[in-house]
């Protein structure tokens, strides 16, 4: 926001010609107009902290989404387990991150790969970041190792999701989110110089960034553990190993669809900023913006699977619907800031397509993954990268990226190839960088058996072998054991008239 400015001097000259009065009151109409602006800026600086700091809330409400959503999808016998695991990647993931993941990301000056500042938080708060820009981007870090956590479920040692929850949250996605959102990154469409094919990557609120690196990071997990005990036969036809309780699937997916308008909208970090000052169209409208094309996409991914599964399987599965919608979800997230609303449709359709084809492929190479996360993280996410470089509009983007003005954009849009091409190159530096980090990461715990659990604690549950017993208690043994109630079969009653 501008701030108002007053000159003494040059306000006295049209007060009259009594220099010494008129000098002293314009004194004091500069001092209350330099109070008045000061208060502005703060009111200003207030309402985009209060901003952030409500995205940051909604993105970490995904957490709980991300749990629920787990837990419906496992089998009840190892509820606990998975439940546990969700907890410990937002409190792994807030000391790993406080102590080295933000200043890996965003600590400036630094070079393109890696930051060099604001370890433990250390000059912060600066003229760049507050506490809000960190806890907001904490919320992102432990997203993404909530979508690795999925892949990996039903069949992995506790201490093994301690490891690399805190090694993804502290090290890998941090670098990553360095390439592309930090000023000084390589591959960032903020920085001011060596601008990527002279735009950048446009990977707005982490298509990329956040669901391609967990998708590939439980991609490798995933493999390197093989499949759940029964999830293939002995041919190696598919069997169905399916969640226990289709209503936790609903209620975390409504819960990540709520918190998503902090993860799209709330990239932004501020809402009190015009394009044009005293207009009514500032962003404030491109926030809004971004929640439409979020929904829309979402919506449409939702639709499309259940049809498209419809046809199919013949069945009307509520469970691939939710995995549609939040496959919608991730594809838009990278463009959700610099496209149309119709174009965010054409983004979910596609995605709910990608996503099909990926489980399709994934039950043929026998890859199993209890959620999905990597199909729908990975695929979907990696979609999105693409559809962003083909249908970015020249004006959103330039308004959202206003550091260099007439960038390319979006190919189908006229914008040309570049945008194109920088996205290309980020799908593979990604995959190469997650790929090569936790992969090996992965691999050793194996050789070290700190990734899988043994057979018999498979066949028996985590819950009971790991964590002390059942999530689900349905009598209480004590009392059982006391008055032993015994159910007995009831035949059905004859329907046939007593004669008289």
């Amino acid at each position: 926001m501008a701030s108002l400015s007053c000159s003494a001097d040059q306000l006295a000259q049209l007060l009259g010609p009594n220099t010494t009065n008129a000098t002293a009151a314009a004194a004091y109409l500069c001092g209350q107009i330099s109070t008045i602006s000061d208060k502005f800026t703060d009111t200003a600086y207030a309402v985009d902290t209060t901003y952030l700091l409500f995205s940051a809330y909604l993105v970490f409400s995904m957490q709980l989404g991300f749990a629920m959503l787990c837990a419906g999808s496992v089998r009840a016998k190892n509820t606990m387990n998975i439940m546990l695991t969700n907890v410990l990647d937002a409190a792994t993931g807030g000391l790993f991150y406080y102590l080295f993941g933000f200043a890996f990301a965003f600590g400036s000056p630094s070079n393109g790969f890696i930051g060099r500042h604001f370890f433990g938080l250390k000059e912060i708060p600066s003229s760049s970041f507050d506490y809000s820009n960190f806890l907001y981007q904490w919320a992102f870090a432990i997203a993404a190792a909530g979508i690795t956590s999925g892949s990996i479920a039903e069949r992995t040692q506790f201490v093994a999701y301690l490891i690399y929850s805190s090694f993804l949250t502290g090290f890998v996605y941090p670098v990553v989110s360095h390439w592309i959102w930090s000023p000084d990154g390589w591959a960032s469409a903020f920085n001011t110089e060596n601008l990527l094919f002279g735009t950048g990557v446009i990977d707005f609120a982490g298509s990329g960034v956040v669901h391609l690196v967990g998708g590939v990071a439980g991609l490798w997990g995933a493999l390197i553990e093989g499949p759940r005990i029964g999830r293939f036969d002995h041919s190696g036809r598919s069997v169905a190993l399916r969640g226990h309780s289709a209503s936790l699937v609903v209620l975390g997916t409504f819960l990540l669809w709520f918190g998503w308008y902090g993860f799209n909208p709330g990239s932004f970090n501020k809402i009190l900023s015009p394009y044009d000052s005293g207009n009514y169209y500032g962003q404030w409208s491109a926030v809004g913006r971004t929640a439409v094309t979020t929904t829309l996409a979402g919506c449409t991914a939702a639709l499309t699977t259940l049809f498209g599964k419809r046809i199919l399987s013949g069945h009307w599965n509520v469970t691939d619907v939710c995995n549609g919608l939040l496959g919608g979800f991730a594809a838009i997230t990278g463009g959700c800031s610099v496209v149309e609303p119709w174009a965010a449709i054409i983004c979910g359709f596609v995605a709910a397509v990608v996503l099909i084809s990926c489980n399709k492929l994934a039950e043929k190479v026998k890859y199993d993954d209890p959620l999905e996360a990597a199909q729908l993280h990975g695929g979907c996410g990696a979609w999105g990268i693409i559809f962003t470089a083909l249908f970015a509009r020249e004006k959103y983007v330039n308004e959202v990226y206003s550091n260099k003005p007439g960038r390319p954009y979006g190919l189908f849009m006229g914008g040309g190839g570049k945008l194109l091409g920088a996205h290309v190159i980020q799908i593979l530096v990604i995959v190469g960088w997650v790929s090569a980090t936790m992969g090996p990461l992965f691999y050793v715990l194996h050789k070290l058996k700190l990734l899988r659990i043994s057979a018999e604690d498979e066949m028996a549950g985590m819950d009971m072998t790991r964590h002390g017993g059942f999530a689900y208690i349905y009598h209480d043994d004590d009392d059982s054991q006391k008055h032993g109630i015994q159910l007995r079969k009831v035949e059905p009653r004859s329907t046939t008239p007593t004669p008289i």
